[in-house]
């Protein structure tokens, strides 16, 4: 499924573009807390989803770490990448640039965030340049 389409059906069906008030309405809980270099990860113990975010970060890379790791719980619930990076030789390239997709189109499908600049979306949120340049010039 198409990204952009994914995020609208999310959209809409929570009424909201705010990754925090999603997680919260789909029961994810978000747990803040020392995670050295890692900006964050999400776990699944019996279908239970946890959204593991980094305490020490700034806030807006910490709300755009949770829209990255909220496309994992929709769109690879099955799938531990932290597990299969630390353990395995499957790439989890895809489902990587997939989650930063999906990241960024739905914080720039809230108005609050519409105006944000490119500079501004690398620097504060810490979205990636190469995927940022085909959101604003494609």
């Amino acid at each position: 499924m198409a990204i952009k389409k994914k995020v609208d059906q999310l959209v809409k069906k929570y009424g909201t573009s705010d990754p925090l008030k999603i997680a919260k309405d789909m029961g994810i809980e978000i747990i803040y807390e020392n995670l050295g270099k890692s900006l964050g990860y999400f776990s699944s113990i019996y279908r239970t989803f946890i959204i593991h975010i980094n305490e020490y970060i700034p806030y807006k890379k910490q709300l755009y770490r949770i829209a990255h790791e909220l496309v994992h719980v929709v769109l690879h619930p099955d799938e531990n990448t932290a597990f299969l990076k630390a353990n395995t030789f499957c790439l989890t390239d895809k489902n990587e640039v997939e989650a930063n997709m999906f990241a960024i189109e739905l914080l720039f499908s809230n108005k609050k965030y519409k105006n944000l600049s490119f500079h501004q979306a690398i620097e504060d949120y810490g979205m990636p340049k190469q995927l940022l340049i085909k959101f604003f010039y494609d």
